[in-house]
């Protein structure tokens, strides 16, 4: 994986981290205000439990280029008016299965062709070039469709860590055969829910 740097529009699979809830400001995929004092609480608690300091947290989306196409692939809040649009692939439940009826707690897995992603301006030590190779673009797209699921928040899938937009980024590059040995977010930085995608991702690759 090379230096975060600008890369032409040739097939190639790019990773973006983006600071949870957006920067103050940003009206975007982040989530907002609410979302970025949630995650510090969030952080904060676990923080204190290991006896540690506080990190950001980030989430992270990805953009896949290929056949002259730009696909802008992340999953945010299905609530969030600024990410409507064509392009939604599934969606899931957040914080409780009976929950996800609403708008309110549901998720969508989204997949917009020749777009970009909300708040991507904002994001930090970004773009970083995981692969160059088309056969690779192309197996990550036609992963999205089977992405598991399992409710935001929770841990269904029994990783040890909670499912999220980390989890599908993680999930849709390890399964897609991209090395994910040396991605982390950027220094002083979490990103929590990718272990529980690269978890389930290697239980699928070992059947």
């Amino acid at each position: 994986m090379t230096s975060p740097r600008t890369h032409p529009p040739t097939a190639g699979v790019d990773l973006y981290w983006l600071p949870l809830g957006g920067r103050p400001g940003d009206r975007g995929e982040g989530g907002g205000p609410l979302v970025r004092w949630s995650g510090r609480a969030y952080e904060a608690g676990c923080a204190r439990h290991e006896h540690r300091q506080p990190c950001d947290l980030y989430h992270s989306a990805l953009l896949v280029r290929l056949d002259g196409h730009v696909h802008a692939l992340e999953m945010a809040p299905a609530w969030d008016v600024n990410g409507r649009g064509p392009g939604v692939v599934a969606t899931g439940p957040v914080g409780a299965r009976r929950l996800g009826r609403s708008v309110l707690f549901r998720y969508e897995v989204r997949c917009r062709v020749d777009a970009t992603i909300p708040d991507v301006a904002g994001a930090v030590d970004s773009p970083r070039r995981v692969s160059s190779d088309r056969r690779a673009a192309r197996t990550l797209l036609d992963l999205v469709p089977s992405f598991p699921t399992a409710t935001w928040g929770r841990d269904e899938l029994t990783t040890g860590e909670m499912w999220n937009s980390n989890s599908l980024v993680a999930w849709l590059l390890l399964g897609s055969g991209h090395d994910t040995g040396a991605i982390a977010p950027p220094p002083g930085g979490r990103a929590p829910g990718w272990s529980a995608g690269l978890a389930v991702a290697s239980r699928s690759r070992a059947r």
